[in-house]
């Protein structure tokens, strides 16, 4: 399975209606940060292993898409921070992590 990159508000509003009935996973990725290159691996090395296919993966890039990530951060209610994986559902944040919590085995245990 192989996320998606969303580059547009609109694209992130359709998520978040999505996520009424369908949970929605974002990581935030910084792509100058290594600490986010970190994240990003473990993001895929988690989708690699049969994720959770009741869910949609997405990918913003916080520097080309900014203000994608701002209006993420001020539609959830989230301090802005990067790398961040966050769990949607019920358009609400329901689970999130960043930095190096951002790990394949974390993911798995809130996802599946």
């Amino acid at each position: 399975m192989q996320w998606k990159e969303i580059t547009s508000i609109d694209e992130w509003n359709h998520m978040l209606e999505a996520s009424a009935n369908r949970g929605q996973v974002v990581l935030k990725h910084s792509t100058t940060c290594p600490v986010s290159a970190n994240a990003l691996r473990e993001y895929e090395q988690y989708l690699q292993d049969q994720p959770n296919e009741g869910l949609d993966y997405v990918l913003v890039k916080v520097i080309e898409s900014r203000p994608v990530s701002n209006q993420i951060a001020e539609d959830l209610a989230l301090k802005h921070e990067s790398p961040q994986i966050i769990y949607i559902k019920d358009k609400a944040k329901y689970w999130s992590a960043t930095h190096w919590a951002v790990t394949k085995e974390h993911i798995k245990a809130v996802l599946d």
